[in-house]
């Protein structure tokens, strides 16, 4: 389910500190009730996910990213290291950066910036966006807990921000719906081993 910015903006997390040029474009909730602890889980899934390539769930998905990455390669979208794209790590302050950094996402497009008990932040940029995937963990209102995701961008100029425009409705219609479905699914696969550990 999509929530509203406040969601994410009126939250006390450390992530709106290094990110006043970033704008807050999608909040959702992740179907992963848990408890206070089990953020852990969350982040160790999310990482696994990330590590394995960003692809897609379901045939539409599917299709949106392979499409999507293909024009990527042919038109140079996806080279990392351009000028506008310092690294977050540097914006931190000193506790976080020399708290967790969070998983190792491997050949992801995404690095990890930094983790805590209740929030992971990690970065992705190219050629059309700056992108951060704030993963955070909340009260659910039950006396539960659940995940939020938030993705905070700064599109790279009037191409980047042409682009968020026109992929909008594909990440509404397509991706979004598959990937909470994805995430949904397996949490609860992994229900049972987070019990018995």
């Amino acid at each position: 389910m999509r929530l509203p910015r406040t969601a994410h903006t009126d939250r006390p997390w450390r992530i709106h500190e290094i990110t006043g040029d970033f704008t807050t474009e999608d909040v959702w909730v992740l179907p992963t009730p848990g408890g206070p602890d089990d953020f852990v889980w969350l982040v160790r899934q999310m990482a696994e996910g990330l590590r394995g390539g960003v692809r897609g769930e379901g045939a539409v998905s599917r299709a949106l990213f392979a499409v999507r990455w293909r024009l990527g390669a042919l038109l140079g979208w996806d080279k990392p290291g351009t000028d506008t794209q310092p690294c977050l790590r540097d914006r931190l302050p000193a506790d976080l950066r020399d708290g967790p950094r969070g998983p190792d996402l491997g050949s992801s497009p995404f690095t990890s910036v930094y983790q805590r008990d209740d929030e992971w932040a990690a970065e992705m940029g190219n050629k059309t966006v700056h992108a951060v995937m704030h993963i955070g963990w909340v009260p659910d209102g039950s006396g539960g807990y659940r995940g939020q995701m938030a993705v905070l961008v700064k599109p790279n100029g009037l191409f980047g921000t042409l682009y968020m425009a026109a992929i909008k409705p594909f990440r509404y219609l397509g991706v979004y719906p598959a990937l909470l479905r994805s995430i949904g699914r397996e949490w609860q696969a992994n229900a049972a081993g987070r019990r018995v550990r």
